[in-house]
């Protein structure tokens, strides 16, 4: 399906459900709709972000298929959202990336441990090298602690820049005429409403029963585990900040002792990573497939997977730092490190802003409100 083709096709199960109203109470996505009855590009990419997938109202809608008007809003959107990651990548020439995401996947990481092992014998070419003796310093016997920081900084601030400039073609797409910077931002209130949506994910809740995973039966179990894979990512990040306090402010070697910081941090981290994306992976398995689309489908599942691989492998390897598997398995989770920090511009990473930003419009409009009609 071509992309104009994918925006008709949104602009017309949107103009049905403006007509009917029916779903106006499940979520943001109805009342936000209405605002914008032209339905421009600029209105459908917006909405399609805004759309959590909830597929309440594929559900309870009277037009769903087999009828007639064969209204499917979450498929139209999830077509329409796929289609915004390709047309707002940087650089273009990568978006294919995003239709092959498992190939993706498969390839970057393998090519990442190759990488990472290639480096480790490139500074440490003696055959022991793999038995290196258990203790604090061990992990720099493998690498030296600055290529470590090298294999982290340097992916992660390519993609930085990318999502960067990605996330700033999606604001300024959906904010036309906004000419100043000021005119870019919504109102206090309305950034902190969205914060809260944010966090909360409120729009996970659809009518305020949860999404429907299976058939027309409610569940809370998707909000939940993406709330835990948040947990997880920041309890991650923050086992790496306090490893950093201790290897420059305290002057300790990892590994570090398991009641330590850095430890207790990354295990609840991991822990957590790995409920929430094999969850997530298992909703996704058994979800009725009608109000999906494919290429999103594929999209999700292979970021899971491979934030699966990093958190797994990172486990691992505080299990077995003590042993001589530890070589392997350090340089096994560098390599997914680095692969999943590669990927974060041409993964389902990418939503993360598209959606913030949908929610701050959203917030902003429903505050816009009042002064409009006065």
């Amino acid at each position: 399906m071509s992309a104009a083709e994918i925006q008709a096709e949104a602009r017309r199960v949107l103009g049905i459900c403006n007509a009917c109203g029916y779903c106006n109470g499940f979520c943001d996505l109805f009342e936000a709709a209405r605002r914008r009855p032209a339905l421009t590009e600029a209105d459908l990419i917006h909405l399609a972000n805004l759309c959590h997938a909830c597929r309440n109202c594929y559900h309870a809608c009277q037009y769903a298929p087999p009828h007639v008007f064969a209204v499917n809003v979450p498929h139209a959107l999830a077509r329409m959202r796929h289609q915004g990651y390709r047309d707002q990548v940087w650089p273009r020439a990568f978006a294919p990336l995003l239709d092959h995401p498992h190939a993706t996947v498969i390839g970057v990481t393998l090519g990442a441990i190759l990488l990472v092992l290639a480096l480790a014998l490139a500074f440490d070419p003696d055959p022991g090298w793999p038995r290196a003796a258990p203790g604090p310093g061990a992990f720099y016997h493998v690498l030296p602690w600055e290529v470590m920081v090298g294999i982290g900084l340097l992916p992660l601030g390519w993609s930085a820049l990318a999502l960067g400039i990605g996330w700033r073609r999606y604001w300024r797409l959906t904010h036309p005429g906004s000419k100043a910077t000021r005119d870019l931002v919504p109102p206090g209130d309305a950034r902190l409403h969205a914060l809260v949506d944010i966090l909360k994910l409120r729009n996970l809740r659809g009518g305020g029963v949860g999404c429907n995973d299976r058939n027309a039966g409610f569940s809370p179990w998707r909000r939940w585990l993406h709330q835990v894979l948040l947990g997880g990512l920041a309890l991650s990040l923050a086992a790496t900040l306090s490893a950093t306090l201790y290897h420059h402010g305290l002057g300790l070697q990892a590994p570090y002792p398991f009641w330590s910081a850095p430890v207790l941090l990354g295990t609840l981290g991991g822990s957590a990573l790995l409920v929430a994306t094999a969850g997530l992976a298992w909703i996704e398995w058994r979800a009725d497939p009608a109000p999906l689309a494919p290429e999103s489908r594929r999209l999700d599942c292979a970021f899971l997977w491979l934030l699966f691989v990093v958190a797994s492998s990172g486990l691992a390897l505080l299990v077995w730092r003590e042993t001589p598997a530890m070589p392997l398995l350090l340089i096994v989770h560098l390599g997914a490190v680095l692969a999943f920090f590669l990927l974060l511009p041409y993964s389902k990473f990418v939503h993360s802003g598209y959606r913030a930003a949908a929610l701050a419009l959203a917030a902003r409009d429903r505050h816009a409100m009042p002064r409009d009609r006065s």
